[in-house]
């Protein structure tokens, strides 16, 4: 069982761990050990996370997010298998906290009146100097 707050905590079966052989450095251990880490979390069956928290999840995710619902995090960082799964985890984890907080919602102001005359200021410079590009005649 993984805790992430004291109200929330991830079942064992929700996570899916695979393990895979890592690219980078590592001399011949590379090619001998799978030691990067493809966690799996079935967040969309998930009965921990509350709607609204998998909405924002779903969000913060990006293309981490499967069709069917899974939340897929790789880690490939060091070349320890435990390492890397613990790794793993510990994004879940801090993905999951960041979901669990609400936007702020924005709230609409007028613009100053001040801001609108230095605006309109702005734009009448502007056509001027467009009005000063047209043909030369002879006077």
């Amino acid at each position: 069982m993984l805790h992430v707050t004291d109200d929330i905590a991830i079942h064992d079966w929700e996570l899916t761990e695979s393990f895979v052989r890592a690219s980078g450095p590592g001399g011949q251990n590379v090619n001998k050990v799978s030691s990067a880490v493809e966690l799996r979390f079935e967040a969309e069956r998930s009965p921990s996370l509350p709607a609204p928290v998998k909405t924002r999840l779903k969000r913060l995710s990006g293309r981490r997010w499967t069709k069917d619902g899974a939340l897929v995090i790789q880690c490939d960082e060091t070349r320890s298998q435990a390492r890397n799964r613990d790794i793993a985890r510990d994004r879940l984890i801090e993905l999951i906290r960041r979901s669990l907080t609400t936007p702020k919602r924005r709230i609409a102001t007028k613009p100053t009146k001040g801001s609108i005359r230095r605006r309109l200021q702005a734009k009448k410079v502007r056509g001027e100097v467009k009005a000063l590009r047209g043909s030369v005649t002879d006077d």
